[in-house]
C-alpha cells in the first residue's frame, strides 16, 4: 500500500495571515503520506526560496524534497514540489514546461519506495479554463512520451471548479480519479480543486480530504490523500 497526498500550502500562510511553516509540517505529519505533491511551496518574489527550509524539513519530518535544481534556494519549480520519505530512492526527476500566460509548470519524479518504482507528477494549473486544458494535454503528452512505463500518480491543484468538464474530462481519458472530496476553502470547503489521478497500474483503495483543526488554519486548501494498491 502506498499513501500519496497533494497539498496547496499557500506559501505556509495560514488563516491568521501569518507565515508559519512549522504549522504546515504539523499537517503533513498528520496526513503521514509516503509521497506528497506541494503547490505554492516557494516564495513568489526575490530568490523564490522554499518556505520550508531544508533544515526544518530534515529535523522535523520524515521527508526529503526531490531536488529539481532550478533555483538555488527553491524547493521546486513554479512553486510545485515533491516530498518523499527519506528512505525512498529518487531514480529520475525533471521539470515540465507548461503553456501559459502566467508562470506555470509541473514537476515529475520517478521514485523507488519499499522496492517498487512509480512515477509522480505534481502540478498547479491555470485559472483560465482554456489554458488549463492546454496544460493538461502537455502533462499527458509528457507522461506518455516517457521511455519507462511506470505506475503513475498525477496530483495537484487543478483550479477546476466543474465536476467533470474542462481539463478533468481530458485527464479522465487516461487516468482514474480518486474521490477525495471538497478541499477549498479550508475553513468551509465548497470546491473540489485538489485532485489525485492514477494510471491503470494502480487501484484506489481509499481516498479523502484531511480535515483537522491544524489543517483548517494552516492554508486556504485542505490536503487530499489516497491509498493505492498495485493492480
Amino acid at each position: 500500500m502506498t499513501v500519496v497526498a497533494s497539498y496547496n500550502i499557500r506559501k505556509a500562510i495560514g488563516a491568521d495571515r501569518r507565515r508559519r511553516p512549522e504549522r504546515t509540517l504539523e499537517v503533513l505529519r498528520e496526513v503521514d503520506a509516503d509521497i506528497v505533491a506541494l503547490q505554492e511551496a516557494d516564495r513568489r518574489f526575490g530568490a523564490r526560496a522554499g518556505v520550508i527550509s531544508p533544515h526544518m524539513l530534515d529535523e522535523h519530518s520524515d521527508y526529503k524534497a526531490v531536488p529539481f535544481d532550478v533555483r538555488m534556494h527553491s524547493m521546486g519549480w513554479h512553486g510545485n514540489a515533491i516530498l518523499v520519505r527519506k528512505r525512498a530512492e529518487i531514480l529520475h526527476r525533471e521539470i515540465i514546461h507548461l503553456p501559459s500566460l502566467e508562470p506555470r509548470g509541473a514537476v515529475m519524479a520517478e521514485v523507488r519506495l519499499d522496492g517498487h518504482a512509480l512515477r509522480v507528477v505534481g502540478m498547479h494549473l491555470d485559472l483560465s479554463g482554456l489554458w488549463r486544458r492546454r496544460q493538461a494535454h502537455a502533462v499527458i503528452a509528457h507522461v506518455e512520451a516517457c521511455d519507462r512505463k511506470l505506475p503513475t500518480v498525477l496530483m495537484g491543484d487543478l483550479n477546476e471548479w466543474s465536476r467533470m468538464n474542462g481539463c478533468l474530462h481530458d485527464f479522465a481519458h487516461h487516468f482514474s480519479f480518486a474521490h477525495c472530496g471538497k478541499s477549498f476553502h479550508a475553513r468551509r470547503p465548497i470546491a473540489t480543486l485538489d485532485r489525485i489521478m492514477v494510471s491503470d497500474q494502480f487501484r484506489i483503495a481509499e481516498a479523502g480530504t484531511h480535515l483537522s483543526a491544524a489543517a483548517r488554519h494552516a492554508s486556504d486548501h485542505l490536503p487530499v490523500w489516497a491509498r493505492l494498491r498495485r493492480a
